[in-house]
């Protein structure tokens, strides 16, 4: 056999090797929401007596939907973490946008120790801290309180003002120094030239962001204790579970309810959100 032959060969082994890997990892990767869609429509019979992998007997079984919807005070969840969303992704976003107009712009003493802050901030494990923002947000009275979450969220977001400060570098000094030789000042330079220009950091920035809030279990279940007016997405199938059990049927209704609206949002914005994530992921 020539050495042609055998490259050929290793070649096809290698390809064949790549796909079979990419094949298993997406199995993997949708395995489980196909079982939570099988067991979406199962009665709680058919729950109770076969395996997860069994087909349920009918696809128009939408009971278990229903009963997820009104058990678990849907409605209401949808409607706190929608306040939550808006709130906490302008606020990230004018927060970090202007932090790292500061640091990237200005040079003052102190301003290479803010930065090594925030990076060490971020290394930080969330749960390690939670002990003295525990205690913050106890003194300043915003346990059970929806505005005190929104702030706390706001201000726990140091990933926004790196993926910023990367942005403003590859922005020229000249657009601010014309800006300001035409008399606008700091503020018009900021918000009329170059937020403007941020639009794939923005993009990133309320991805990553909105991702991370929509998802947040253990801060909204800490700080929002009132679990019937106070429920977000997150916290609402916690119904479901208790020391007798936990009833999958009407949690997985639930996970494919609160998918959709993520889902739809992916659907209408797949071009804006592969744009800003290209961008945001390369810089020059």
């Amino acid at each position: 056999m020539s050495k042609s032959s055998q490259a050929k060969i290793k070649k096809s082994a290698w390809s064949l090797v790549q796909y079979m890997t990419l094949i298993a990892g997406a199995v993997i990767s949708v395995l489980p929401v196909v079982v939570c869609v099988i067991t979406a429509f199962k009665t709680p019979e058919e729950y109770a007596s076969t395996n997860v992998m069994t087909f349920p007997k009918s696809w128009l079984y939408f009971d278990n939907f229903i009963e997820a919807w009104h058990k678990a005070n849907m409605g209401v969840a949808f409607r706190n973490s929608a306040i939550i969303l808006v709130f906490v992704l302008i606020g990230s976003v004018l927060t970090g946008s202007m932090l790292a107009y500061v640091l990237s712009r200005f040079k003052f003493p102190g301003n290479g120790l803010i930065r090594n802050m925030f990076l060490f901030a971020s290394l930080l494990p969330g749960i390690a801290m939670q002990v003295s923002v525990y205690q913050i947000m106890y003194s300043l009275g915003w346990i059970n309180s929806l505005p005190g979450y929104i702030v706390m969220m706001c201000g726990t977001d140091v990933m926004s003002i790196y993926i910023f400060i990367q942005f403003f570098e590859n922005i020229s000094t000249a657009l601010d120094e014309s800006a300001i030789m035409d008399g606008c000042t700091y503020f018009g330079v900021f918000f009329r030239v170059l937020l403007p220009l941020l639009k794939p950091a923005v993009i990133t920035v309320m991805i990553l962001k909105g991702v991370g809030t929509y998802n947040e279990y253990y801060a909204a279940n800490l700080y929002l204790q009132d679990k019937n007016r106070l429920v977000t997405v997150a916290t609402s199938l916690f119904k479901f579970t208790g020391p007798l059990g936990n009833q999958y049927n009407y949690i997985c209704a639930g996970v494919i309810i609160t998918m959709i609206p993520a889902l739809l949002i992916f659907i209408l914005c797949q071009k804006q959100i592969y744009s800003g994530l290209t961008q945001g992921a390369v810089k020059g």
